[in-house]
């Protein structure tokens, strides 16, 4: 952005020697945030949705209410940890409530290249078994919940064609097309993200015959250590009727994990991840 802004600078201060019109350094890179291009609006929202400081702790409260109108709830602590920002990363999944799931424990290896599956795993307690979950499997549900294991580390930007569609005072909306089709359930899906945050607010997918079926929003924000943290979420699935809430409270950020994110550590979780 700043070199950009330079850019254009050096461009007015040409106009002015030939006595054109002149526009001032600040008008200049105002012009220019205004106008950011698709990559740098999706990696912006790519960090502020998954790369808050060097890593994170949050204590997450899940509701699933289905057609009929019944509940259940999930409650677990998550860890994430930084490999590089933007690039590689961990998360460990730790199950407190209620009794079904509880001590069942999730790892993930996140993986920034394309060429390389993410890897996943799981532990069921009740069976004593750690099960390894195939790449084709995460976009399935998430312990019987309406977000998918894809949702939880997010997807790569590089899986997805993106273009700018849209742009509000408030907000930037980017068409995301998947550069294999054949891979995924979906067709596209819109991201509205928030002009000053870059958080994302609210997430469309559309399916193979171009109708809306499934939707991702950020319901509530707030500033915690300085980062802009969605502390609410939901997830509703059209066909289904079933929507899924979650709500992160606890929130911290650069506590300076170490590596628990390994597959020992499934069995006897962490004391970062039982408090």
């Amino acid at each position: 952005m700043k070199i950009l802004g330079i850019a254009l600078l050096s461009l007015a201060l040409m106009l002015g020697a030939l006595g054109d019109s002149r526009i001032s350094a600040a008008e200049a890179e105002s012009k220019a945030e205004k106008t950011p291009d698709v990559q740098t609006i999706v990696n912006k929202a790519n960090l502020a949705a998954y790369y808050q400081g060097d890593d994170g702790k949050a204590k997450v409260k899940m509701v699933i209410t289905n057609k009929q109108g019944q509940k259940r709830e999930r409650e677990f602590i998550i860890l994430r940890k930084d490999v590089k920002d933007g690039s590689d990363q961990k998360y460990f999944v730790y199950f407190q409530r209620p009794a079904d799931v509880r001590e069942m424990a999730y790892i993930v290896h996140k993986h920034a290249n394309v060429k390389k599956d993410d890897d996943r795993w799981l532990y069921l307690p009740a069976l004593s078994l750690v099960k390894r979950i195939a790449a084709g499997d995460k976009r399935t549900s998430f312990v019987g919940s309406d977000f998918l294991y894809e949702d939880i580390s997010g997807r790569s930007l590089e899986e997805d064609t993106h273009e700018l569609i849209e742009t509000t005072d408030k907000l930037h909306t980017v068409k995301n097309v998947p550069k294999k089709p054949e891979t995924v359930e979906f067709s596209y899906f819109n991201v509205a993200i928030d002009r000053k945050t870059y958080v994302p607010m609210k997430m469309e997918f559309y399916d193979k015959q171009g109708k809306l079926y499934r939707v991702i929003e950020s319901k509530k924000v707030e500033v915690i250590q300085g980062f802009p943290t969605v502390v609410k979420s939901a997830v509703s699935d059209l066909k289904t009727g079933s929507k899924t809430e979650m709500e992160f409270s606890k929130v911290k950020y650069n506590i300076k994990l170490k590596d628990i994110f390994k597959e020992r550590y499934l069995h006897r979780p962490p004391r970062e991840a039982r408090r």
